[in-house]
């Protein structure tokens, strides 16, 4: 070998460009042999001259050594979610949104593309070659899984073209080939090993391996369809351009993608899909419409959790019929009592359904299902198991109704049905139930995320008396660890550890993890991102906490009672104690555009659909919460406004007719 570097360097290009013809355009030019040939040697040369080796190279796709942990990684933007329609009627209302947001009667230009059942990724590339790849997550922060989706063939290490940007970010969605899913399931039984459920949680699970080895061993692919940074340095306008710019630089791009479609032909693509769908090579479960020139896309805007110009248009849900064996009731960290239906197993899209979800009692009244019966089962969006009714005819004789059981199953306490809701509760806040769930919640990914502290763990140490409030869990000590089943030394050392870990987290996590209800994760951020500090959103009061954008009255309530009682009060303190908070960001300020930010309120009888209203301000910068206070800017009062208007004048808010609404919205967009 006269040069053994130009040498290497030749076999990388070969190498990588036969990977792209094979992975990517699925049109290999030589066989798995000659393949394999080249890839022979470039080992052979880079294991002779290891100080020649390169992140970029071929080899290096298997090259990492096992991670400890998955680390988080933010999205410099987010990774909004989408919006669902599952009629023709859903489609036609949104486009009729976008062009009334764009003051447009004429045709909008769509695309639609699949909307894969995979797992949504973000690839990071600097100077042309992947430094990071991480998952959607909660659409703010992803999990680093670079070492994994570097084993994906079909990912370029290093863009292709002369002309590759500086920096930019890629969105995708891996997933798992149907046929080579089936493949690995035949193998894993051929060994007595359990199937995965499905090509879905087949993936995550993969993407979330720690060690790249099992990742390489299993076919993970991907589609490209967005962009999250850098999208500028393309010079493209408009999603059609940037899947073939994408194609380009060297991604899997895939082809079946309707363009410059109306509305009804996106609802055409729509079904025509929906008859392939069990033909195609991998799983779908509807198709995403999106309008097509950036330009109006930046016109449109977005909301905080979804953008205002796209549209998942979801495939009815998978149905089987199957029978429910019992009815049993759980309780959860609220005190909730929910009906379970446990049914004889049935596989519904690819899962094996045993449990269903009755959530209530005037639920099973409704559907008037009694166990024995035969019911029509279906998975909503291809994931949660719902009893959609009972087949008629099919009832054994003296099946009798079910009721909630007046007493808590686990405590004993008598139930109560406060007025107003629909809930059965328990209202023992000590029932081992409520702690237990309350503990896991809190300790879990939801809450502070406390890797080793899993659900088994927690009923060990609720059952031994061991912890009873969060406060405790952080708490926990070595002596009390090792007095547990299956907790060695090493055990104890590391979950220790992460407890340690996780006490350095954010107010945003730690007012998630306390379970309160109606707080998750995006109304915990929220006032996080408002009141920066624990001791002020403490002091705030419920008429403070309902001014905050997103933050409504049955919120705000909550919250206060939550906060107000003393029981709570002193475990927030104790927690305060433990817990090292990370500073804040304030949230941004309101846009100066358009009505900047004002608050309205709707109220009487409207000539207007009160949604339609509400949109209209909405787009034009406003806000509009459901009840009056100091900070509200405007009320827009119909016929018989009530209350609200005798509110409106004592605090000396902004009386506006519907006549005055539209004049304002037309003043901004000026």
């Amino acid at each position: 070998m006269a040069d053994p570097p130009q040498r290497l360097a030749e076999l990388r290009r070969q190498i990588a460009h036969h990977d792209h013809r094979y992975h990517v355009l699925d049109d290999p030019e030589v066989s798995d042999a000659d393949y394999d040939r080249l890839y022979r040697e470039l080992r052979e040369i880079e294991s002779a001259h290891p100080e020649w080796i390169t992140a970029d190279s071929p080899t290096q796709r298997v090259g990492a050594p096992p991670a400890n942990d998955l680390r988080e990684v933010p999205h410099e933007i987010p990774m909004l979610s989408l919006d669902n329609g599952t009629t023709p009627d859903d489609l036609e209302a949104f486009d009729a949104r976008v062009k009334r947001v764009l003051g447009s009667e004429e045709e909008i230009a769509y695309t639609a593309e699949p909307k894969y059942d995979g797992v949504a990724c973000e690839l990071l590339y600097e100077a042309g070659q992947l430094t990071i790849g991480s998952t959607r997550g909660d659409g703010r922060t992803g999990e680093d899984v670079t070492h994994n989706l570097r084993t994906i063939r079909s990912i370029p290490l290093v863009l292709r073209g002369a002309s590759v940007p500086e920096l930019l970010e890629v969105r995708g969605e891996v997933f798992m080939p149907l046929a080579e899913w089936n493949e690995l399931n035949r193998q894993r039984l051929a060994r007595g090993e359990e199937p995965f459920a499905n090509p879905r949680n087949s993936t995550a699970g993969t993407l979330r391996q720690l060690n790249p080895t099992v990742a390489s061993e299993r076919p993970l692919d991907m589609f490209v369809y967005g962009i999250g940074r850098g999208a500028e340095s393309l010079g493209v306008s408009s999603h059609r351009e940037l899947l073939e710019r994408m194609a380009s630089l060297g991604f899997k791009v895939n082809d079946r993608l309707g363009t410059s479609l109306g509305i009804a032909g996106a609802i055409e693509f729509h079904e025509q899909l929906e008859k392939q769908r069990d033909t195609l090579p991998y799983e779908v479960d509807g198709s995403v419409i999106k309008v097509d020139a950036f330009e109006l896309r930046e016109r449109i805007g977005t909301l905080n959790r979804s953008p205002r110009w796209a549209v998942a248009y979801k495939f009815p849900a998978r149905q089987e019929t199957t029978r429910l064996v019992e009815i049993i009731a759980t309780v959860g960290r609220t005190g909730t009592l929910t009906p379970v239906a446990v049914l004889e197993p049935v596989g519904i899209g690819g899962v094996t359904v045993v449990h269903a979800s009755l959530h209530n009692q005037d639920e099973i009244d409704r559907l008037d299902v009694r166990v024995g019966d035969t019911v029509l089962v279906e998975r909503a969006g291809d994931v949660i198991p719902k009893i959609v009714k009972r087949m008629a005819g099919r009832r054994r004789r003296g099946a009798r109704r079910y009721r909630l059981p007046a007493r808590c199953p686990e405590c004993k306490s008598e139930t109560i049905r406060l007025e107003g809701e629909v809930a059965l509760r328990c209202p023992n806040l000590e029932c081992p139930a409520q702690v237990r769930e309350r503990l896991i919640y809190f300790a879990g990914r939801g809450g502070l995320d406390i890797d080793g502290l899993g659900s088994k763990l927690v009923e060990q140490l609720v059952d031994r008396g061991s912890v009873r409030r969060p406060s405790d869990l952080l708490a926990l000590d070595r002596e009390t660890l090792l007095g547990l089943e299956r907790m060695g030394e090493k055990s104890s050392q590391n979950l220790l550890a992460a407890i340690e870990r996780a006490s350095h987290t954010t107010l945003a996590r730690m007012l998630n993890a306390l379970g309160i209800r109606h707080v998750g994760e995006r109304v915990a951020e929220v006032l996080a991102e408002t009141y920066l500090e624990l001791s002020v959103l403490l002091a705030a009061s419920e008429e403070d906490l309902e001014a905050v954008d997103e933050i409504g009255p049955i919120i705000a309530q909550s919250l206060r009672v939550f906060l107000d009682d003393p029981a709570n009060r002193a475990e927030v303190d104790r927690l305060s104690g433990q817990l090292e908070l990370e500073a804040m960001q304030a949230r941004p300020a309101a846009s100066d555009a358009g009505l900047g930010g004002k608050t309205f309120v709707l109220t009487g009888k409207l000539s207007e659909k009160r949604a339609v209203l509400q949109e209209q301000i909405k787009a034009a910068g406003g806000r509009v919460k459901s009840s009056i206070s100091p900070r509200t800017d405007y009320l827009v009062a119909g016929d018989n406004a009530g209350s609200k208007l005798d509110k409106a004048n004592e605090l000396g808010v902004t009386v506006l007719g519907e006549a005055e609404l539209r004049a304002l919205i037309e003043e901004s967009q000026e």
